[in-house]
């Protein structure tokens, strides 16, 4: 379960969420609200990120590299192009992911959520109290 203090300090920030599992999107969409981040998705496929991208620029991205038809990295390399830092959160290993995107933190699935938090922190500039 979310520990109190895992839901504080995202004040404001705009993060994208993308992710096709409906259960665990509606969960990230909740812990990141309850956090005080404004969630921008959930995205279930790139158009919908590109839709999104060309309304707004989050702070940064939570990103699912199977996104119901295998891996692809096209919004990866979205978000890179346009300077958005993002994580990985994926049932993928690491060697799965391209060396031009090795840098990318990666999470596993199921995830520890203060893990993730602490981590969208960092990427949106919020220090962690």
């Amino acid at each position: 379960m979310i520990r109190e203090k895992a839901l504080s300090g995202l004040a404001g920030a705009c993060i994208l969420v993308v992710e096709d599992e409906f259960y665990l999107a509606a969960e990230l969409k909740e812990t990141l609200e309850l956090a005080g981040g404004n969630v921008l998705g959930p995205c279930s496929h790139a158009g919908a990120v590109s839709q999104v991208l060309d309304r707004t620029i989050p702070d940064c991205a939570i990103v699912d590299i199977n996104l119901g038809t295998g891996p692809s990295f096209d919004t990866a390399k979205n978000l890179l192009a346009r300077g958005i830092p993002f994580v990985f959160l994926t049932g993928y290993d690491a060697a799965s992911i391209p060396s031009q995107l090795a840098h990318v933190e990666r999470f596993a699935k199921p995830v520890e959520i203060d893990l993730l938090l602490t981590a969208v922190k960092r990427l949106a500039g919020i220090a962690d109290t």
